[in-house]
């Protein structure tokens, strides 16, 4: 090394030329030097550079922020209400609010042309009966017990068909008690966690129930379907209108009976059909309440959030219709 030793730092950045052959000193650590005034020093000479800047750190997380109304587009309603500690029920909305009211208006002209008519939107609101409540419950996938849950509401449309619409609630009950049956054997024999497995079984169990009760349909009156369909498209529809909740439901109920009054104009049952119409009505409302409830996602919206207020209504307009008819 030629010279007596490096200049200080604050006169130059550079390092002198290696004109020797002998090992270069240890360098000594510098503090950082505060920038002089409009005084910027060269990069380097030859292969010797200055020393590079502090790198900044890598992030360690996602490089998008946290799920906020402004931040993360790419999360759905669900998680971010989630994330930001809001109300677990987001209502389905409007489109599937008429996604209900035209299987609803389907049920009821196929119920006018008779059992086979109605099977076939029965069979629909079935399968989106037990699919729905399996992701409502946070269990997806969950091939096998949504399979069986459709399985057992084909089955009890099948007795219903063979056995008659006299028949029906103990065909309905029948059905439903076997199929309970095989749910606890086929949980029985899963390998999950005790705990899983026993989260599966009721969420198997009211998949099941839910869908061989849509099957209560065929029990009922035809004219009593007629307008249990047409009331809860009206009231489904009215419910997903932009008011107050309490207002809502309210609002959606009187639209219920005042369509029930309408179909039992169409139907021949009269002014009495409006009581159909208002508990149809009613299950209908709890129906769509609970398909919003826990954060719910796009997918249950539009399989349980379309399925279960037809379905809820099926007690309604079983028992008020056969009231109604004598």
């Amino acid at each position: 090394m030629t010279g007596a030793g490096p200049a200080p730092y604050e006169e130059t950045a550079l390092i002198p030329p290696v004109t020797g052959a002998g090992p270069m000193p240890a360098a000594q650590p510098q503090p950082h030097p505060q920038p002089q005034g409009g005084h910027r020093a060269p990069a380097g000479t030859g292969s010797h550079r200055a020393a590079p800047a502090a790198e900044e750190p890598a992030a360690d997380g996602p490089a998008y922020g946290p799920a906020t109304v402004t931040g993360n587009t790419r999360i759905t309603d669900a998680q971010r209400a989630r994330a930001e500690g809001r109300s677990p029920i987001i209502d389905p909305g409007t489109q599937p609010a008429l996604l209900t009211a035209a299987l609803g208006l389907l049920m009821a002209g196929g119920a006018a042309l008779g059992w086979f008519g109605l099977l076939v939107p029965l069979v629909v609101l079935q399968g989106l009966t037990a699919a729905g409540w399996f992701r409502l419950n946070g269990m997806w996938p969950a091939r096998q017990g949504i399979a069986l849950a459709f399985a057992g509401a084909l089955v009890a449309d099948a007795v219903l068909l063979v056995a008659g619409r006299e028949n029906g609630p103990a065909a309905v009950v029948g059905t439903l008690g076997v199929w309970v049956l095989l749910c606890l054997v086929l949980q029985l024999r899963s390998n999950a966690p005790a705990d899983d497995r026993l989260h599966g079984l009721f969420a198997t169990v009211a998949s099941a129930a839910l869908a061989i009760l849509a099957a209560g349909y065929l029990a009922a009156e035809a004219d009593a379907v007629v307008v249990g369909g047409i009331s809860v498209a009206v009231a489904v529809f009215v419910r997903s209108l932009p008011l107050p909740a309490a207002a809502s439901m309210a609002v959606a109920v009187l639209a219920g009976a005042g369509a029930g009054a309408v179909g039992g104009a169409l139907t021949g049952l009269g002014t009495q059909a409006a009581l159909i119409g208002a508990g149809a009505a009613v299950c209908a409302v709890i129906g769509h309440r609970v398909a919003a409830y826990d954060y719910p996602s796009r997918f249950v919206h539009m399989t349980a959030g379309v399925a279960l207020p037809l379905t809820a209504a099926v007690p309604a307009v079983y028992l008020l219709g056969r009231v109604v008819t004598g």
